[in-house]
């Protein structure tokens, strides 16, 4: 039988989601908790790689076993097992074909920074002393919804077939004492919304206009886009499937 597990996690101390050697990922950690629980060699697969130091508020991955008799009770034993810094949300069976990774339709990620020095923020957040001009960023990020080819933001040499995705939602709004950058697509590439970020805060800055960001997408060139931001203001928020995705019973 085919599960998915919604789960959360603060990335500080791992390499990132998928499984390496000589370190320590989010995938190797879950796949350890739940072989060691079920008495059963367990393989887990993400709903994307999330890089180094990413966080997750929500996340999903999917994994086979035999018929779990009690759900309830494994969601229950595995936050007692996994590290304080993942946190197991529910499991619910899905039809033997839904894939967590293939089968998402949207997914949301938030970038948080903080203006004023903060020690409770420096693992949570991504720190810029300079003004920032938030309508010349908000124009400028409203230009990404024009376009789908994005490897002017994708990490160079990168492996993928297509640079295509489909922005659906791309701003920057005020939260208490935080600066929070809200970005919604179909998919995203590696580094993309880092690289998006830094770019947006260069329009922030004054060191471009907000238009010039259509010049880098046209350019697919990513040297002609900003730095990349730290991982550490980076999270997965929302991960969306579509309803059919789950095991008829189970409705």
């Amino acid at each position: 039988m085919r599960y998915f597990i919604r789960f959360s996690y603060f990335g500080k101390a791992y390499h990132g989601w998928q499984n390496q050697p000589n370190a320590i990922t989010l995938q190797e950690t879950l796949e350890k908790a739940l072989s060691t629980l079920l008495r059963s060699t367990i393989e887990v697969v993400g709903a994307g790689r999330t890089d180094a130091g990413v966080h997750a508020k929500e996340m999903f991955a999917h994994f086979d076993v035999e018929v779990l008799a009690d759900v309830q009770d494994l969601v229950h034993r595995l936050n007692a097992f996994l590290p304080e810094d993942i946190a197991v949300q529910e499991i619910f069976k899905v039809k033997p074909d839904a894939h967590a990774r293939f089968d998402a339709v949207e997914r949301t990620y938030e970038y948080w920074l903080v203006q004023r020095k903060n020690p409770f923020y420096s693992d949570y957040a991504h720190f810029v002393k300079h003004l920032l001009n938030i309508d010349a960023m908000n124009k400028a990020a409203s230009f990404l919804l024009e376009h789908t080819d994005f490897e002017s933001f994708s990490k160079s040499n990168s492996d993928v077939k297509t640079f295509t995705c489909d922005v659906k939602k791309a701003f920057w709004q005020k939260q208490e004492d935080k600066l929070i950058f809200t970005i919604t697509a179909d998919r995203f590439l590696r580094n993309m919304v880092r690289a998006v970020v830094g770019t947006l805060l260069d329009v922030g800055t004054g060191k471009m206009k907000p238009e010039q960001i259509n010049q880098i997408i046209e350019s697919k060139n990513r040297s002609k886009a900003g730095v990349s931001v730290p991982a550490k203001g980076l999270y997965l928020t929302k991960v969306i499937y579509p309803k059919e995705i789950v095991d008829e019973q189970e409705r």
